[in-house]
């Protein structure tokens, strides 16, 4: 199979990406001594840096692989929100669907680094739902793209921020079914059991377990999948990948299962790496790769990321370099 040219047919093709997008900001220093004020390091201050998180994570990474992100979401009236948006024009990246409402504040999570290593993470952010007002302006912008664009794919990236609702995501899918767009999603606890009627699911090993309130073990594969198989039917969901870190990823529909074990071969930092699977996975997806590919690829890119520090993209010359 030439992957290469199963990529480069996806040159162009729009994934309109909805959901929770942050700004990562980075503090980079050194630490040489401990405060006298307080049993913590001194960080010595070299650089700062942002970068795109969340669902702006998963855009950028889209257009690393050669596709062109429509990103949708709600930011705040604030400097963070001006930041991102001028972090999202260096990476040619459209922010003209992220609206600003004076109701919200844009997330930051801000994480202090010394040499490769993260030593702090602070969070500055708003998870309350949408105001009535933002939301139905929301809704109508979506709407407005799916019929103004030919639209290859949806990626519903919830971080339970807020702009994601029940409603909301009904309403997406509703309109994605009517046009047979593919929806995917990257799921989190608040809106875990409102995902119907998509084609991939893609949550983390305890993010399944405790949106299914039940458990099993991570290699308990044959048991995953009769935990799977049951979702799947209650939610009629073509297919679920769930990543399982340190032992990969497993993809199953209701007839089958695949496992493929984990090709990571040095963790620097895990930031971001599902933002990786998920870009990768709804690329394989609309190119019409099975399932045992779709799942190996993500993997793979996974692993990749998770070798160099901080929230990365893989680029589509990387990927297949690595493929």
């Amino acid at each position: 199979m030439n992957y290469s040219e199963i990529f480069n047919s996806l040159a162009s093709r729009k994934i309109l990406i909805i959901g929770d997008v942050m700004l990562d900001s980075y503090v980079w220093g050194t630490v040489e001594r401990i405060s006298p004020e307080a049993p913590v390091p001194v960080v010595h201050v070299s650089r700062t840096e942002n970068r795109l998180g969340g669902a702006a994570n998963v855009a950028k990474n889209i257009h690393a692989l050669g596709l062109t992100p429509i990103l949708c979401s709600v930011i705040g009236d604030d400097e963070a929100g001006k930041n991102l948006c001028s972090v999202l024009h260096q990476r040619n990246i459209s922010a003209d669907s992220c609206f600003v409402s004076s109701q919200r504040v844009t997330t930051v999570k801000t994480r202090v680094m010394s040499g490769n290593h993260q030593m702090l993470r602070i969070d500055n952010e708003l998870i309350e739902p949408l105001s009535k007002q933002d939301n139905v302006k929301l809704c109508a912008h979506i709407f407005d793209i799916i019929e103004e664009h030919e639209i290859a794919a949806i990626v519903l990236q919830d971080y339970d921020k807020g702009v994601l609702s029940a409603d909301t995501i009904s309403s997406i899918v509703s309109a994605a079914r009517k046009h047979t767009i593919p929806v995917v999603v990257d799921p989190k606890k608040n809106n875990f059991a409102d995902y119907n009627n998509v084609q991939l699911f893609k949550p983390n090993f305890k993010e399944f377990c405790d949106g299914i309130q039940s458990v099993c073990e991570k290699t308990d594969l044959d048991t995953l999948h009769i935990l799977a198989k049951e979702y799947m039917t209650e939610h009629s969901i073509e297919r679920i990948m769930i990543t399982l870190s340190e032992h990969g990823v497993f993809i199953a529909n209701r007839d089958e299962y695949v496992h493929i074990p984990s090709q990571v071969r040095y963790v620097s930092d895990v930031s971001g790496a599902g933002d990786t699977v998920i870009s990768v996975a709804v690329a394989c997806l609309i190119a019409g790769l099975p399932d045992r590919d779709l799942a190996r690829i993500s993997n793979i890119a996974a692993g990749l990321a998770c070798e160099m520090p901080g929230v990365v993209s893989i680029t589509k010359e990387q990927l297949l370099k690595s493929v």
